[in-house]
């Protein structure tokens, strides 16, 4: 590229190839491309802050002669701490998706949180937290402060939990086969308190992204049975355990609000 672009010199090298040629020698050399290597590395076409997506969305303010699409990429809008509008507006784009004012508001707010625990959320996982918003509800009688999971090989998990329940702040600990386990029975303590009890569990699925890799956040989707009815929750969360913490408190949200509420 500086030979052509810079110094003028004809090339008869097709540059939609340079990044698969790149793949190749790097998978049978066995030595990795740096993730902000020029032109190849997986990280140069990706935009982390909003002010680049927004320029991006006002007509290619801060574009150059290396676009992405001349050596075969796209150019992408990683999500995080330094996410904004634009980046978020981007990404819905590209899934084709609309949402909201607001919905945008509270979805970019949870990307934000959750760029504190994973360095860059994905267009993949960007589903995950639109449902995970979309469907929490306002109240909250029960909140989380602090949650300390610790599991082992061939060992009983535990887990210390403090808790905020309608301004009262209490502390447990528990222990169990697994740390979800060990969670329920922390937080089982705090709502004897209140008389309330969790449903049973009815179903109880992990998943992350289709294509997604092991950093990729993680979707826990939980069953309850209510007698009359199953409800279904949902948490989203870097670390499988704490999502099913996450539907966990949603589920016991509802069941103090209709406690209340009765």
């Amino acid at each position: 590229m500086v030979l052509k672009d810079k110094l003028g010199v004809n090339l008869k090298v097709d540059e939609s190839q340079l990044v698969q040629i790149s793949d190749m020698v790097e998978r049978f050399s066995g030595k990795r491309v740096a993730a902000n290597a020029p032109i190849v590395g997986a990280d140069v076409f990706t935009q982390t802050a909003g002010i680049h997506a927004d320029g991006d969305h006002k007509g290619g303010l801060y574009e150059s002669r290396l676009r992405p699409e001349r050596f075969g990429r796209v150019r992408s809008y990683a999500l995080g701490k330094m996410s904004g509008k634009a980046s978020l507006l981007k990404n819905l784009e590209r899934l084709g998706l609309e949402l909201t004012p607001d919905q945008q508001r509270k979805v970019l707010a949870r990307i934000v949180e959750l760029g504190d625990c994973k360095q860059i959320i994905t267009t993949d996982d960007l589903p995950f937290i639109i449902a995970d918003v979309l469907e929490s509800e306002n109240y909250q009688h029960v909140k989380l402060m602090n949650c300390v999971i610790t599991s082992g090989y061939d060992l009983e998990s535990t887990a210390s939990i403090r808790v905020e329940v309608d301004g009262e702040i209490h502390n447990a600990a528990g222990a169990g086969n697994g740390g979800f386990d060990a969670f329920i029975d922390a937080i089982n303590q705090v709502l004897a308190r209140y008389d309330y009890t969790l449903p049973p569990l009815v179903d109880y699925e992990v998943r992350i992204p289709k294509g997604g890799h092991t950093n990729a956040l993680t979707e826990c989707i939980i069953t309850w049975d209510c007698g009359d009815r199953t409800r279904t929750t949902r948490g989203v969360h870097v670390n499988q355990v704490y999502a099913s913490v996450a539907a966990t408190m949603k589920m016991i949200n509802i069941g103090l609000e209709e406690k209340h509420a009765s």
